[in-house]
């Protein structure tokens, strides 16, 4: 498969039948089957129009305030191409129109990807963003992102990956763990319990096969009362576990203040002090900020993160053969940000 570079080029491209995923491979993004065609047809013009070599500036601006993501996957769809290349570092924040990457070059070596690159940054920015907001509610506490299972698995390292740089300090999904730098993250899910059919009979056997330094979270709230089915759990592991987890249902009114309040107080009165309370299921901002108020210790977030909107990104060319250009209602030339750092170099 070679790189696009004309709209002729759409003919020659065969799915296979035996295909067994609608999720585009590495290769098919990096040759530009990802792109919008219009930017085939752009090309196809300006070749004919001997326009295609112009050395332009392109910048890329966000429509409102987030965390910016997405460079090592850009600079990777671009690597080998001569171009200079400026960017904000990601987990850099930035404001509504910020530069936050500058490209100069040909514009035949770039054209294809524009498409590409604002998706990138448009999704990665907005969930890196929304962990960001997480963070802010959670303060010194640890947070974990277990959104893998809201989103396609094409994406979930992408989107547990932007997490982490937002401020997430673990990743349930091992390929964005990996990518990451850090171990993946979990406890047991419900599974194990209604198929054991006891939590202590679960509990008994996660301590005694877990490594002596893994940290024993249990889940607590499949059958029992929480607070009577966390001192029986506490009891039996005899000084190992190190935190019970909430995650009662929104049938049942989900995890609450006063609940966190009873658990946290019923643990202390029977010795278990040393106990944590995690928490998730369903949370936001707000409620974390209660349920910490409330005495819980950390937090697992999924779908505040996963589904983020994107933060809208978009590319104008702002200089043609050292000459400033703009679209109406933009303004011709480039914008300087002071954060922009030199990634590449022109050959």
């Amino acid at each position: 498969m070679n790189e696009m570079k004309s709209l002729a080029d759409v003919d020659k491209i065969q799915i296979s039948g035996d295909r067994k995923s609608f999720s585009a491979t590495h290769e098919e993004i990096v040759n530009g089957l990802t792109t919008d065609v219009y930017f085939l047809r752009t090309l196809d013009i300006l070749n004919e129009l001997d326009l295609a070599d112009a050395e332009v500036v392109a910048e890329i601006f966000p429509r409102k305030p987030g965390v910016f993501v997405g460079l090592k996957e850009v600079l990777a769809l671009l690597d080998g191409k001569n171009l200079q290349i400026d960017a904000i570092p990601e987990g850099e924040s930035f404001v509504e129109k910020d530069t936050v990457i500058r490209i100069k070059g040909k514009y035949r070596d770039f054209a294809i990807f524009e498409t590409t690159m604002l998706g990138i940054l448009a999704s990665s920015s907005g969930w890196a963003t929304a962990s960001k907001e997480i963070k802010e509610a959670c303060g010194d506490k640890f947070f974990l992102c277990f959104g893998a299972r809201h989103v396609h698995p094409a994406v979930a390292p992408v989107m547990e990956r932007a997490a982490v740089i937002g401020g997430a300090g673990g990743a349930s999904c091992i390929l964005a763990a990996l990518l990451s730098g850090i171990k993946p993250s979990g406890t047991v899910p419900h599974s194990a319990m209604l198929i054991a059919g006891d939590t202590l009979t679960v509990a008994k056997k996660y301590d005694e096969i877990a490594d002596a330094d893994h940290n024993r979270i249990v889940l607590i709230d499949t059958f029992k009362d929480e607070v009577e089915e966390a001192l029986r759990i506490a009891r039996a592991l005899d000084g190992k576990l190190y935190g019970v987890r909430l995650d009662t249902p929104s049938e049942r009114g989900g995890v609450t203040p006063g609940l966190v309040r009873e658990m946290r107080a019923k643990l202390d009165v029977e010795g278990f002090s040393e106990v944590k309370i995690f928490v998730s299921g369903g949370l936001y901002p707000e409620k974390i900020r209660l349920l910490s108020e409330a005495g819980a210790d950390s937090f697992g977030v999924g779908s505040y993160i996963s589904a983020a909107s994107p933060i809208d990104m978009t590319m104008d060319i702002k200089v043609v053969n050292g000459k400033p250009v703009a679209k109406r209602g933009r303004i011709p030339g480039m914008v300087e940000n002071p954060k922009l750092q030199r990634v590449q170099e022109l050959k």
